[in-house]
């Protein structure tokens, strides 16, 4: 199963990484250039069994569900409902404490695994996959690395505690 992983290091602990990577709403679009919109369909907060409904700003919608929800470290979610290429969608997102050049910090490693359907067509859109879905990554993760030095957006997230 191909699989998309993107990491960055950030100037913030653990547990607040974990919560502005968790926002919600406005806050959420602020920083985050994948999604178009996103909303809890079953909570008001995020948790296992949580699902999500999430509109890529590419296009595609997906509903997913949250496997696992383990603050501050990390967080899991797979597809039950999305694009018609997708025949199974699924990722997770770690987060560990690191000190880099006497500053402490986290590094933040975002991870998607991904099966292709129909699988006939699998040899021509993996390759495609890797190269969309990484270089989307790659920019979600840059924009969350900007939103965790940014004072403005940091003093919206909520408390970690």
């Amino acid at each position: 199963m191909p699989q998309v992983v993107a990491q960055a290091w950030v100037p913030l602990a653990p547990a607040r990484a974990f919560a502005l990577s968790q926002t919600t709403g406005e806050l959420r679009l602020r920083w985050d250039p994948f999604i178009r919109s996103q909303r809890l369909l079953d909570a008001e907060r995020p948790g296992v069994g949580v699902r999500t409904l999430t509109h890529a700003r590419v296009g595609p919608r997906m509903v997913s569900r949250y496997v696992s929800y383990r603050p501050p470290t990390s967080v899991g979610m797979t597809m039950e409902r999305g694009p018609w290429f997708f025949a199974s969608f699924g990722g997770g997102w770690r987060f560990t404490d690191e000190e880099r050049d006497g500053v402490a910090g986290t590094r933040a490693v975002w991870k998607y695994s991904y099966a292709v359907r129909p699988a006939w067509l699998r040899p021509v859109a993996e390759p495609i996959g890797q190269w969309l879905l990484g270089r989307e990554i790659r920019a979600r993760i840059a924009a969350f690395a900007r939103a965790c030095a940014d004072p403005a957006v940091l003093a919206e997230v909520p408390d970690a505690g």
